[in-house]
Parts: C-alpha cells; structure tokens; sequence
C-alpha cells in the first residue's frame, strides 16, 4: 500500500511565507528519502495560514527539489481555472518531470463568496465539472486530427486525473470516468463510508484503471511521546475551530489545555470532523493507522499534519513513514 503527503504549505504565527515554502521544500525533500510515494500540494485562496495558492507554480517547485517521488495537485479547484490553462500548466509540469506528475481535481472554489467574486467565477461554474473533466481528458490524451483546439505543451503527455471529494457526488464522477479517488476525510469524514461505497460499486474501467483505485487522508500528529503528540494536535484544532467560526490566521502555536482555547460546546464539532487522525507516540500512531486502514481498506493513505514547529512537523511525518512501513510488512506476510 502506497503512502503518500498532503501540504498545505502552512504559515505558522511567527513565520512568514517565504520560511513556510523553504519548510515545503524541506519537508519534500525528507518525505522522498523516508519513501513517500506522492506529495500533494492543495490549493486554498486568501488565507493567511496556507502558503499553496498559486498551486502548479509550487509543484514545479518542489518537483525541481526532488527526484524520483510524485509530486502534484491534491488539487486544483477546476471552477477556478479554464480546463485549457490547466492542460497548458500541467503538460508543461509532465514535460519537464516526466512521469512525475499528478493532477487531483475538485470541485469547489477553495474560499467563499468574496474569493469567487475575485476570481471572476460564477455560481454555475462548478456544474460544468463533469464536462470539465472530460476536457481535460481530451487535452491530455493523443492528438486529435481536426480538433480546433490542443494543448501545447500537455497534448499526449497522459497526465493522470485524480477526482477529489467530500460527499457523494465526487464518489459518483471519479466511478463514471474510471478514474482515482481520493476522500478527504482528513477534514470532511462524514460521507466517507457511503462515498467509498458508491465509488467501488459504481466504477466502470477506463484507459485509466481497470479497477477502482480509492485513497483515504488521514491527519497525523505523532511524536515520541502520547502527550507530545496530542499538544502538537492543539494547532490544527484551533485553526478549524477559527474557520469554522469565521476567523482565519496562521497556523497558531500548540497549547498544554485545549479547552483553554475552544469552548467545550465547540469541540464535538471540532472532534467529529478531525476524526480521521492518529495521534500520539510511534505505537499509539501505528495502531491506530492500521484500524484505519482495516476499517476503510484503502487502496492508499495520504498524510497531512498541520503542525506548527517545521521540526516536530517533519518528525511527525518520519513516525509516520515507520509505522505505515511496519503496516506494510504485516499486510504481506
């Protein structure tokens, strides 16, 4: 079973952006030689915590600091872009890293109102996904004779699409098209026993894969010591507790008490959508990777942890590579 990384490139408070893309590229660098299979880069708009927006400029980045690992979109906000600039973009990524890069689609805008307005999008925007996907498909794929418009560079390069998702509907494109799914369950878990369902259950094999290939995120906060890994935790918690409440910010510093920080009536909510985590020391975090993985049976696990200390961020993730290695070994014997 693959593992792979998820970065948000996260600015924390007392740092600025460009110390969180050196740290992006330091964690990349790490995450190739611990044996991560993948690193994703997501595109998020007008926060101040999230270093990944202008998202394919980054992946060129980080694929130009690494050699052999995937790197790509975990993902692209489609509405946002014309499929044609994606194609363009991200055959010009494949050309220069061939057989390197991933392009993850999802389908919302990747801010609220204000962001869509600045982005010159329309509410409509995003039902065109499927029609948008399609495209792009095309614009990978061989050469059309005839065909008034082609992606140059990106035309034949087979870039492979992913389809993203929170609920059901991107569970339904990614069956349809025979494509790669990946859940993000990291943040949004509550359809994802239904939508893993649907999706297996609906594939229909493509060029692409003959079988449903299904990828579960997973939060990981792991350290040398339970404690350590439940305060390295607070950072993440406080953050989508500020979203959630219509604040945002850099990544904020861990604190010992997070009840001193959250209201008890807000932490179901808090604890409900961030509990596809692991957290704690190396046994406690290899435990509860491989529930995890025999619950939902993923075809591969992708990792992200918003924590603070780039440090313990990058110890976390070597922890991490150990247990779902350790996962691997028992799985084939």
């Amino acid at each position: 079973m693959k593992f792979s990384v998820l970065d948000l490139a996260p600015v924390p408070e007392g740092a600025d952006t460009a110390e969180a893309l050196r740290n992006t590229g330091a964690l990349a660098r790490h995450a190739e030689a611990l044996g991560y299979h993948r690193y994703w880069l997501a595109e998020h708009h007008n926060m101040k915590g999230i270093a990944s927006a202008a998202t394919s400029v980054l992946i060129g980045h980080v694929a130009g600091l690494t050699r052999t690992m995937r790197v790509g979109a975990g993902g692209i906000m489609l509405p946002n872009h014309a499929p044609l600039a994606i194609a363009e973009q991200f055959g010009t990524l494949a050309t220069l890293y061939p057989d390197r890069i991933d392009l993850g689609l999802g389908r919302a805008p990747g801010g609220d109102m204000a962001v869509m307005r600045a982005l010159r999008l329309r509410q409509e925007s995003s039902d065109r996904f499927p029609e948008d996907v399609a495209e792009l498909l095309t614009y990978f794929g061989p050469e059309l004779p005839g065909a008034a418009v082609a992606a140059h560079p990106g035309q034949g390069t087979g870039v492979p699409l992913w389809i993203l998702g929170s609920s059901l509907y991107g569970a339904q494109v990614a069956a349809h098209f025979g494509l790669p799914y990946a859940f993000a369950s990291h943040f949004a878990p509550a359809a994802l026993e239904q939508a893993s369902e649907i999706y297996r259950a609906r594939f229909q094999p493509s060029q692409t894969l003959d079988r449903p290939h299904f990828m579960l995120a997973v939060n990981v906060f792991a350290a040398d010591s339970d404690a350590e890994g439940i305060r390295l935790r607070t950072s993440m918690q406080q953050a989508f507790y500020r979203l959630r409440t219509g604040g945002s910010g850099k990544l904020p510093h861990p604190v010992d008490r997070i009840g001193d920080v959250i209201p008890e009536h807000a932490r179901p909510m808090v604890d409900e959508a961030l509990r596809i985590t692991a957290v704690g020391g190396p046994e406690t975090v290899r435990d509860q990777l491989r529930a995890l993985v025999a619950q939902y049976r993923p075809d591969e696990v992708i990792l992200t942890g918003q924590i603070h200390d780039h440090t313990a961020r990058m110890r976390s993730f070597e922890i991490a590579a150990g247990a779902l290695r350790e996962l691997n070994e028992s799985l084939a014997a």
